[in-house]
Order: structure tokens, then C-alpha cells, then sequence
């Protein structure tokens, strides 16, 4: 299919690897031109000189904090006008309820809601004046069904949903999309610390954490950052534009709702 959106320009942040470097990778395939942004910079640089060279797009590589008012300052300049903008950033340590205090938790909502709301703040109005951009944030299935050892990232993520629930329907008039990626388990870092985290606390191997958790999913395994980048990509696309306002689950079917 053609997503109809080649020559666009998009921001995807912690793109080095990962879902970000997931939904990086189908932008380029879809002929999208990329801002690429990540805190590594050995490791952005080698994403992006090979997705520069395997799809022939224009990629700009931006080393930086994006949770930090330095680097998302230096990131937009990069940037400049963006069609689409992919909000992602790593999610806090898991935990129990009584670890945390209030920095915690100001971290967690710096990282995982104020970023992207700062983020949108910035991009959406040229989109606006454009009449036409997307955009799509990164959260957690837990936005759905909370993960008690996630309780920062659940706080964090709910709050930006509701954010975007209201903020999405102001916008929409205009061309401007914005919806949620949910994802639950993938084959990523972050899956493999959690799993490392899980194998330690327990007492089992690294390879029995990991097909416990696949056997609890009625795919039974962990998602790829390819079909993760390629429902992305869609949502970018000029295909979906009466998608407004949407938190789309790719979870394997792990969260059982009927809604």
C-alpha cells in the first residue's frame, strides 16, 4: 500500500533502537525524510547511516536528552517544520508503591507526559498552518490495564492520554491527527530488562522468564519493532486521517477487554 506520505519530514525521538527505530525504519521504507533523535550518539549515528543508505531518505541524526530542556531545544532547531512527529522516550524503573517519593514522580511525568506535550505544543501549529500533520506518541498498554510494578509509567502515560483525548479534537479540523500507540511486550532492551529483572528476583534463567511471559500471551511470543513501526507508519499516513484521538493496543492480545 502506498501510505501517500513520501517526501514528508518526521521527528521520531529514542529512535536508535528499539519501537522508536522501529517506526524510524517504516517512515524511511514509506519515503519519509527523518530527523532521528536518541541520547547514544554512536549508536543513533549507526541507525541512521543505515537507514540513510538502505531507502535512500534524507536523515538528520540529533544526539540528545530529549527530557531535557537543552536537548529538546537543540532537537527542534534540528527539526525545523515537521509533518509528523513520533514522541517516544524510555519508560521509568519498575518498583513497588512504597519505593517511590515525590522526584520520582516528577521525573516519571517529565520524561513520559511533559516532553511529548511540550513536543506537540511546539510542532502541532506549524502543522496546523500547514493543514496537515501527524501525530502519534508512544505509551504502554498499561494505559488500559495499569501493571502494578509500572506504577510511574502508569501515572505518567495515563496522564498524557488524557491530554491527548481533549487536545486531539481541537486539532483535528485542521489536518492534525494525534493517537496513541499502546505496546505491550516486545523483543526490545526494555523487554530483556524487565526480564532480567524478573529472573533475578525469582531465582530462574533469563530464557525461563522470557517463555513464561511469551506462554501468558495468547500469540504466544514478544512483538517485533518491525510490525510495531509498520502500524506506525499507517497512522502516519494519508490513509488515517478520521483516526483521532485513539490509543491502539499492540499487545498480543495480552490485555483481555472487550473495549
Amino acid at each position: 500500500m502506498d501510505l501517500g506520505i513520501r517526501g514528508k519530514r518526521a521527528l521520531v525521538c529514542a529512535s536508535s533502537k528499539g519501537l522508536g527505530r522501529g517506526c524510524a525504519e517504516a517512515l524511511a521504507e514509506a519515503g519519509v525524510d527523518l530527523v532521528m533523535n536518541a541520547r547514544g550518539a554512536e549508536a543513533l549515528e549507526a541507525a541512521a547511516a543505515e537507514i540513510r543508505s538502505r531507502y535512500g531518505v534524507e536523515v538528520t541524526a540529533v544526539a540528545a536528552d530529549i527530557t531535557s530542556d537543552e536537548g529538546r531545544a537543540k532537537v527542534l532547531e534540528a527539526a525545523g517544520a515537521v509533518d509528523i512527529l513520533v514522541n517516544n522516550a524510555g519508560g521509568p524503573p519498575p518498583g513497588m508503591w512504597t519505593d517511590w517519593d515525590r522526584e520520582d514522580f516528577i521525573k516519571a511525568l517529565d520524561a513520559n507526559m511533559l516532553t511529548p506535550i511540550a513536543l506537540i505544543k511546539a510542532l502541532v501549529p506549524g502543522m496546523m498552518e500547514r493543514g496537515w500533520g501527524r501525530v502519534v506518541n508512544i505509551t504502554s498498554q498499561s494505559v488500559k490495564a495499569p501493571i502494578p510494578a509500572l506504577g510511574l509509567s502508569n501515572s505518567a502515560r495515563a496522564g498524557l492520554t488524557g491530554y491527548v483525548a481533549g487536545t486531539s479534537r481541537q486539532v483535528a479540523g485542521k489536518g492534525v491527527t494525534i493517537n496513541n500507540m499502546l505496546p505491550g511486550i516486545h523483543a526490545t532492551d526494555r523487554a530483556d530488562a524487565l526480564d532480567k529483572g524478573v529472573a533475578a528476583r525469582e531465582g530462574i534463567t533469563l530464557e525461563e522468564a522470557r517463555a513464561r511471559r511469551e506462554a501468558s500471551l495468547p500469540v504466544g511470543r514478544y512483538g517485533t519493532s518491525e510490525e510495531f513501526g509498520a502500524t506506525c507508519a499507517f497512522l502516519c499516513s494519508q490513509h488515517a486521517g478520521f483516526i483521532v484521538g485513539q490509543n491502539i493496543l499492540l499487545d498480543g492480545g495480552g490485555v483481555n477487554s472487550t473495549l
